[in-house]
């Protein structure tokens, strides 16, 4: 446990465990006879006591005896004696079960079963707490049950606060109650309970106080867990916040439509090509929210009611909360209003409903606007669009012109973050406290080498970065980013173990190096250039190839791509993609993809035509884990036309081609590149091919 070897067992110990283990089976089917035969007399309720005493982690043990204290109640007179005498004999033998192993769920769980009751006495509570937490003050289970009881007894947390000062100058090392003790500060601050406000006077005494734990004993990650909780109360945000859209306040969005001929060119960055006869509505927020709806976001149009909008999360998972959420406005009917330029407008934060997993609503007005004019496609692009192959190759990329005054989203750069009305949330204060939590870790790291110090410093920069940038949006400089990147290098020789977690974080300031201004962005936007196509077919695509990434980010300054190269990475995982609503050609060829439901964010993404997975290690390895998260041939969330039998060979290995289907199902891609992965061979690619009648090209091969 804990990295502790094992030790081989000794004779008498494997004889001891084997008649340990029989006594445990006797006892175990004497005790499913009694619960399949609702037999609840004393003689059976001794014999589950037996069982739990002598191994606490039996469920079905502690149910029946629960199903049994219920038999009991209703059989009994209503005597308070009776009553209390029965909730008393659980109290013991949960109490003497805890004695032989005092992390046990079940147990801890019978103990607050019992008490929610209401016929037994907290009293005794507190003295047993603290006997279990002089055995293991790291106990979470006896943690969690002390906030159970506090809140029963009705103890303040001003109370519950001084008990975890008590026990962290006893020992700074004790985990919980640092834990315990930004659990007790989180209510207290949000009810800005007297004494406890305001919150920036509350975090400096905290600052004061964990600094004795730093210094103390720099390598205990105990205090540093601490501080990190206490970076995130210093510069998150009260309330969620709109931090980004698509379309951008202030933008000229051109919405070309097949059907009519037109020669001008359009803008390969604030042009969109609908299909469908709609475009996305894209709002991006800095935490989950959930209630986005017509009745929380306004949007004014003359061509879209706003009652008919339906708003969705762009989350993988059920959940009803996402940080990026998409509705979808008409297109007006250009053979009416040909080159039209409609105003659009887009209000929230006025009323409540929009509210963050934590509770806390957005309660601040945001407002952006812009302007969608219609733009006829001439039938001969179109034409080309449906038939031309992709290709990835450099010298099919041209540099894009830095000089170009043309309106894009790099042009209203400064607006990608939606301004409000209301005051920043970084003051001065937050900015200060940085500094000088910067300072006191640059001191401590000088004096000794610590993995955790360098990862704390790592942090605080780049949430000093993050703040000045906030405070003085027109700047966007990541001053600290170097720094911070050969922080993370150090850390990865340092602590190889954790490599991966410091590589993901790497990854992530270095795609806010790239966000970060306007001309670092250029340096990555070239133009695509396919050989039969004109300027009107030219594209802008987003080129984030050999960084070495193994993690998306900031996804909210890149709503408006819609090609992006993502080849030559390190990438296991596409979480983030789904936000970009308006990708329609994706490079992830030479990744580390290991199966198809690492690309399910892939499925929220309508628009999507070409795909190049190729060179990953898709059906490499023989367990994955990920896999689970998508819906199995005997899930009942699969639908009824669901004719999977129609697609898949008779001989092949159907958890794979399952996972294909799943993904890829409803697609309408037109290129599909799959080949260098374990799993790809003909009979595999030719299954795609009937799984998605849309595609023209397959492995660079076309298709009749």
């Amino acid at each position: 446990m804990h990295g502790r070897p094992r030790k081989a067992p000794k004779p008498e110990d494997t004889a001891a465990s084997a008649a340990k283990a029989e006594k445990l089976r006797a006892l175990q089917s004497q005790l499913l006879h009694n619960h399949h035969n609702q037999i609840y007399t004393k003689e059976a309720l001794e014999i589950s006591a037996k069982l739990l005493e002598a191994n606490p982690e039996s469920y079905t043990a502690w149910n029946y005896r629960k199903l049994a204290v219920e038999h009991n109640l209703s059989h009994s007179e209503s005597d308070p004696d009776t009553v209390k005498s029965i909730f008393s004999e659980e109290l013991r033998v949960v109490e003497n079960s805890l004695k032989q192993n005092f992390k046990s769920y079940g147990a801890w769980h019978h103990r607050k079963w019992v008490l929610s009751k209401g016929h037994s006495s907290v009293d005794h509570e507190l003295q047993l707490l603290d006997r279990f937490q002089r055995a293991d003050s790291r106990n979470f289970h006896a943690w969690n049950y002390r906030r159970f009881i506090a809140a029963l007894k009705g103890i303040p947390d001003e109370e519950e606060l001084k008990y975890t000062t008590k026990l962290i100058d006893t020992n700074f090392s004790n985990y919980s109650a640092w834990h315990n003790r930004s659990v007790l500060l989180s209510h207290l601050l949000q009810n800005k309970v007297k004494g406890f406000f305001p919150k920036e006077k509350v975090l400096v005494e905290e600052y004061e106080f964990v600094h004795q734990a730093l210094f103390t004993d720099p390598d205990d990650q105990s205090g540093w867990f601490y501080h990190l909780w206490l970076l995130d109360q210093t510069v998150k945000p009260e309330t969620p916040l709109l931090v980004s859209t698509w379309p951008v306040h202030g933008s000229d969005i051109i919405v070309s439509a097949e059907g009519c001929l037109d020669g001008r060119a359009l803008s390969p960055f604030t042009s969109f090509h609908s299909d469908a006869g709609t475009f996305p509505l894209i709002l991006y927020f800095n935490e989950a929210v959930e209630g986005v709806n017509s009745s929380t976001v306004t949007v004014k149009s003359v061509f879209t009611e706003n009652k008919d909008l339906v708003w969705k999360p762009l989350a993988t998972s059920k959940s009803c909360a996402a940080q990026a959420w998409v509705t979808h406005l008409n297109v007006p009917d250009v053979k009416l209003h040909p080159s039209t330029a409609y105003p659009i407008e887009v209000n929230l934060g006025d009323s409540q409903g929009i509210i963050s997993l934590s509770g806390s609503h957005c309660s601040h007005p945001s407002r952006f606007a812009f302007t969608v004019c219609v733009q006829p496609l001439s039938s001969k692009h179109a034409e080309r669009q449906s038939v031309e192959m992709i290709l990835w190759r450099d010298v099919n990329f041209h540099f894009y012109d830095a000089h170009v005054q043309e309106s894009s989203p790099i042009a209203y750069f400064d607006r990608l973050s939606i301004k409000k009305d209301h005051e920043p949330a970084a003051s001065k204060w937050h900015a200060k406290t940085l500094v000088n939590e910067i300072a006191l870790v640059r001191q401590l790291l000088s004096e000794i080498d610590c993995k955790i110090g360098k990862l704390t410093l790592a942090r605080l920069l780049m949430a000093h970065d993050a703040m000045v940038s906030y405070m003085a949006p027109h700047s966007h400089k990541k001053v600290h980013s170097e720094e911070v990147l050969q922080l993370y290098s150090d850390l990865m020789e340092l602590d190889p173990m954790h490599s991966q977690y410091y590589k993901e974080a790497q990854s992530l300031v270095l795609l806010q190096q790239v966000t970060s201004n306007r001309e670092s962005l250029l340096k990555h936007c070239c133009h695509h250039r396919v050989s039969t196509s004109s300027s009107v077919g030219n594209s802008v695509c987003l080129r984030l190839n050999n960084l070495s990434l193994s993690r998306i980010g900031c996804v909210e300054q890149l709503l408006w791509v819609q090609m992006l190269d993502l080849s030559h990475n390190e990438l296991r995982s596409i979480d983030g993609l789904e936000a970009m609503q308006l990708l329609s050609f994706l490079n992830l060829s030479h990744n580390k993809l290991s199966s198809f439901t690492a690309l399910e964010p892939l499925r929220l993404l309508k628009l999507l035509k070409v795909l190049d997975i190729s060179y990953n290690e898709i059906g490499a390895h023989p367990v994955d884990t990920r896999r689970y998260l998508c819906s199995s041939p005997l899930s009942h969330t699969v639908g009824s036309d669901w004719n999977f039998n129609e697609f898949v060979p008779d001989d092949a290995k159907v958890t794979n081609y399952w996972e294909a289907f799943a993904i890829f199902r409803g697609f309408n891609l037109t290129q599909l590149d799959i080949v260098g992965n374990a799993i790809t061979d003909e009979k595999f690619k030719s299954f795609l091919i009937k799984v998605l009648p849309t595609l023209k090209w397959v492995d660079g091969e076309e298709l009749h």
